[in-house]
């Protein structure tokens, strides 16, 4: 069996983007830990940061658990993640503190600045999280790099409102239920999304997003992702692997 972990910015983040993979993946019998780098503490108009930093952490902790997964938060400040060395280590650390096979991080490109800092921070820590004389706390070094790969961005598009494609996609419909129920702990964020996005329905719209994902691969539900293979970083497809049956390609384009 493999460990998984996803690593994202902000509390909901990996549920509207990769929680149907992981609930299949943890049905699986392998091993899931989520992360996320900030408490999402700035995500409220009704509590100051610290109550709001808290409330985010105990509703990430309970959708993971719905999957059997643990949680842990860098608590990197909300709106303030850098690609710098002290952010690095932190989250080298987590990584350590997965030891993971495969890592889901945050797409490069999105319309938030968090996003994007987590997903160079997420990718630069891969590397230095097997490198021992790069000191980050008590974990132990990984002995290789782990296999990475990117979720989609926020409605699969950059901040220029460019489509992302993804290079492969995994059928979730096995794992929806569950995707639904993990994005429901997140009680505190239906009043903020609408104040903040103008959505007023989150998980209607994650909904939306999911199915409009299947639609790329040909099926009702899905979620997307593309491997991150430059030196020197493994290319073996292992997270196509886990995902056996559930593993769906784009249609050829005409």
């Amino acid at each position: 069996m493999a460990t998984i972990l996803a690593v994202h910015a902000h509390p909901d983040d990996i549920e509207h983007l990769a929680a149907g993979t992981l609930a299949i993946l943890a049905a699986q019998g392998h091993a899931i830990r989520i992360a996320t780098l900030t408490a999402g503490e700035c995500g409220s108009a009704a509590t100051d940061l610290a109550a709001t930093g808290a409330i985010r952490k105990a509703e990430a902790a309970a959708a993971a658990a719905l999957i059997g997964a643990q949680y842990r938060c860098a608590d990197l400040a909300d709106l303030g993640v850098f690609n710098d060395d002290a952010s690095r280590r932190a989250v080298t650390e987590l990584i350590r503190w997965a030891a993971p096979d495969v890592v889901l991080a945050a797409s490069p490109a999105d319309y938030h600045p968090d996003h994007e800092a987590a997903s160079q921070l997420t990718r630069d820590a891969c590397f230095a999280a097997s490198v021992p004389n790069y000191r980050t706390g008590p974990a132990t070094a990984l002995e290789a790099i782990p296999h990475l790969y990117f979720m989609d961005p926020i409605g699969g598009r950059d901040r220029e409102g460019n489509r992302i494609a993804a290079d492969f996609g995994a059928d979730i419909e096995g794992g929806f239920a569950r995707k639904q129920q993990m994005l429901s702990a997140h009680v505190s964020q239906a009043e903020w999304v609408a104040r903040q996005h103008g959505i007023a329905d989150h998980l209607g719209s994650m909904e939306a997003w999911s199915r409009r994902r299947g639609k790329d691969f040909g099926r009702t539900v899905a979620e997307g992702f593309r491997q991150y293979v430059h030196e020197p970083y493994p290319k073996a497809p292992l997270l196509q692997r886990l995902l056996g049956e559930a593993l769906v390609t784009p249609p050829p384009a005409t």
